[in-house]
């Protein structure tokens, strides 16, 4: 008579894999989410502008330039550099409709027969960069301005903090500097590291 001999797997082992299993699962959150920024991040907190194109002919290019213009001197008049990010957004969702009337204003103005939708949204952006500000990418609260179909390239900056400002340089003309440009580099350096 032979003896059969069983092989025990005790709870050991599996508890082992259940646990190397959620550690890898925590891990690969951890480092996903870890990857993306988000409105939510402490000392992360932004809004973006962005003034899409009806489309991307010449025409549509220049109109989306001149509304960005004239919201530009209208948000600058509004939002204050010392103002808090929940006071900054309280303000933009108060001027949508006379933001969404400037650029209509515009658009008529310029022979232009589709209109101009503005609205607050969370949406996802890709890492930007411009003059050596880096905003990374993740879901960031943003004044959306869309002209016509919205299909065209567009125009973005911070509104908060507020690092877009007009220039009164000349007709046209849009210079883009920071109040607190050596702030926000250090702190774009801090999530670099």
């Amino acid at each position: 008579m032979k003896s059969k001999s069983k092989k025990k797997t005790g709870v050991i082992p599996k508890v082992g894999s259940v646990l190397l299993s959620a550690i890898f699962l925590l891990s690969l959150s951890i480092f996903m989410f870890g990857c993306v920024h988000t409105n939510t991040d402490e000392g992360y907190k932004l809004i973006r502008i962005h003034v899409r194109a009806n489309s991307n002919s010449e025409s549509d290019q220049a109109v989306k330039l001149k509304v960005r213009d004239a919201l530009n001197d209208l948000i600058v008049a509004e939002i204050d550099e010392g103002d808090s990010f929940d006071t900054a957004y309280r303000k933009l969702n108060g001027m949508k409709e006379d933001l969404r009337r400037a650029g209509d204003g515009v658009l008529k103005e310029n022979g232009f027969s589709y209109k101009c939708r503005v609205r607050l949204n969370n949406e996802y952006f890709p890492t930007r960069t411009y003059e050596g500000i880096v905003v990374e990418s993740g879901y960031y609260d943003a004044l959306i301005v869309e002209l016509g179909e919205g299909k065209g390239d567009n125009w973005w900056c911070v509104v908060y903090p507020p690092l877009c400002y007009v220039s009164g340089g000349g007709e046209g003309s849009v210079h883009y500097k920071s109040l607190i440009m050596e702030l926000w580099k250090k702190f774009v350096d801090t999530f670099r590291k």
